[in-house]
Parts: structure tokens; sequence; C-alpha cells
């Protein structure tokens, strides 16, 4: 059985894992406060993480990270095997909203984040592939959005390709319990909530060219270290009773299945979408408006000039 140690107050990992020398990536002032800051918060929440597989991060280059998505904490999780692997960084891939938050925003540019627009994805792609190219740390979700069930959902394609473009390793990473902090309609635990979460990090899967047949290669890599990572929380953690929002329906929660989520996902979308179609109506109502006003502004200004020039004529 593996035997663990605390590191930090925050990390709890297995005995003997190495301190690797500071990348230089531990010199970014921007993103290492940030990171300062979230391990206070962290640490002042209770919240202790268990990490494991950091020797599969690699110490220098390039670096694909996939990882499940389960709570709006993961990008912190996520970031904790490359922090422990020598204090390197992760640039995550982040939907463009994110970056159009006027504060929030000008942090994630300053990390060097990676700002993903749904309608034009080419475009976060090549940069990713810039950013692995030059020896950084990518995390990217597959699932492109928080999956409700917390199973897996279907995986976009953008991982494998990439990857492949980039030609660096596609690593698969599993975390579990950042669900039970904060997730998408959940309840949110941000106090002093002395939560557990374990975050696994796999082997680089072997990429063979093939987009759909790698991605599901990692798809199954994902799910193999999912189902350990919840046996070692249920063993280390457990038991748990049934009933719990922030479990899956088939280990006895009560959270959506896969099913329902992706009807719920489909409502929500389906929603957004006429509440953009409605501000896009009311923008374009406005401007029109804008528009009249304008023309009506211009003819009531010839009829004045009219007027004036018909009582010169009639003097």
């Amino acid at each position: 059985m593996t035997k663990y140690e605390l590191r930090s107050g925050l990390f709890r990992i297995p005995e003997g894992t190495e301190h690797t020398r500071l990348h230089s990536e531990a010199a970014e002032a921007m993103y290492q406060g940030i990171v300062s800051l979230a391990r206070r918060v962290l640490h002042w929440q209770g919240v202790v993480t268990t990490v494991e597989g950091v020797e599969n991060i690699p110490a220098y280059g390039g670096a694909l990270l996939a990882m499940n998505h389960t709570g709006y904490y993961d990008f912190l999780f996520g970031s904790m095997p490359a922090h422990l692997r020598g204090r390197r960084l992760v640039r995550f891939m982040a939907k463009k909203e994110i970056f159009d938050v006027p504060v929030v925003g000008r942090c994630m540019r300053g990390m060097k984040h990676v700002p993903v627009d749904r309608a034009r994805g080419a475009g976060a792609v090549d940069v990713a592939v810039e950013h692995l190219n030059a020896g950084h740390l990518v995390g990217i979700f597959p699932e492109a959005t928080i999956s409700r069930s917390f199973e897996l959902k279907e995986f976009k394609n953008g991982a494998a390709r990439i990857a492949a473009a980039a030609e660096v390793p596609l690593i698969p990473m599993i975390c579990w319990g950042s669900q039970r902090i904060w997730t998408k309609g959940g309840k949110k635990n941000l106090g002093r909530n002395h939560l557990p979460v374990h975050v696994k990090v796999g082997a680089p899967i072997e990429l063979t060219g093939d987009v759909a047949a790698d991605m599901e290669r990692l798809k199954s890599a994902m799910q193999a270290l999912l189902d350990q990572v919840r046996a070692d929380y249920d063993r280390d953690h457990g038991p748990f009773e049934d009933g719990l929002a922030w479990r899956p329906a088939a280990n006895g929660g009560v959270a959506p299945t896969l099913a329902e989520a992706d009807r719920m996902d489909a409502a929500d979308k389906a929603e957004k979408a006429r509440k953009r179609k409605k501000k896009a109506e009311r923008k374009t109502a406005k401007e029109l408006r804008k528009a009249d006003d304008k023309l009506a502004k211009k003819a009531n200004r010839q009829l004045r000039r009219l007027s004036r020039l018909g009582r010169k004529e009639q003097v």
C-alpha cells in the first residue's frame, strides 16, 4: 500500500517523490503570485490534495495535459502536479468569455492562458501549438464544459490534433473531489470545508496520427484513471452514504446520469442562444432607433434651413 507524506501543508504525495530543480517558469512573477494566492486560499479552506504521478510531467519541454472537468476549481488542482515538478506552470485553454471579463481577462492574458472561441476553434489550436513549441505545458479539458454527471462526457478531438501538430506528449490527468467545493448548479463550499481532493497523472498515451483512434485511446486511459482515483478516494475518505449530490448515479449518488446531464446542457445551450439572439435584436433595434433619430434631426435641420430661406425671400 502506498505511503504518503504531507508537503507544504497542502500536498499529500507518495513518500520519496523527488524534489525537482526549479524550472525557469518559477521566475514568472505574475502567474507565480496568483499560484501563491491560490495556495493560501486552499490552505485556509483546509483542502489537502493527494497528488500522484508527478513523475509523468516532463521536467522540461512542452506537453499537453488532458484533464476531466467536474468543478470550477479544476484549474487550481490541474496545475498542482506541474507545480510539484519544479514550480512549472500550465497554460490552460479556456473559453473566450472568461477573457472578456475586465480584471479576470487581464490576469488570464498575463498568465498566458489560451482563449478558445468555440465558433472559431482553429485560432486557439494554433496558439496552443505555439506554446507547446516554446516548451510550455498546456492544459485542456477534452469535455469542453463541466460534466454535471461527474462521468466523462463526449470528448472534442482538439487534444489529439494539438499534441500531434506540436509533436509533444499527450498526458491524461484526473481530478476527483473538486465538485464537492464548487460545481455547476451545486452547493458552494468555499469556507473552511476540509474537503479532500485527489489528482492523478497517467503516462503519456501513444499517438498514432489517427485523431479518432487517439482520442479513443485518451478517453480509455482517463476512464481507467478515474476508476482508480474514485476507488482510492472512497478507500481513504469513505465510506460515503447514498444520495449525495457530488457522487455519480452509478455510485449511489443523485448527480444526473450522462443522458440527463446532456439534456440539461442542451437546454442551457438553447437558453443561452435565445438570450444572445434577444440581445442582438435589442442591439439592432437600438442602432435602428439611433439611425432614425439621426435622420430625423437631419431632416429637422433641413426644414429649419428651408424655413429661414423662405422668410428671407419674403422680405
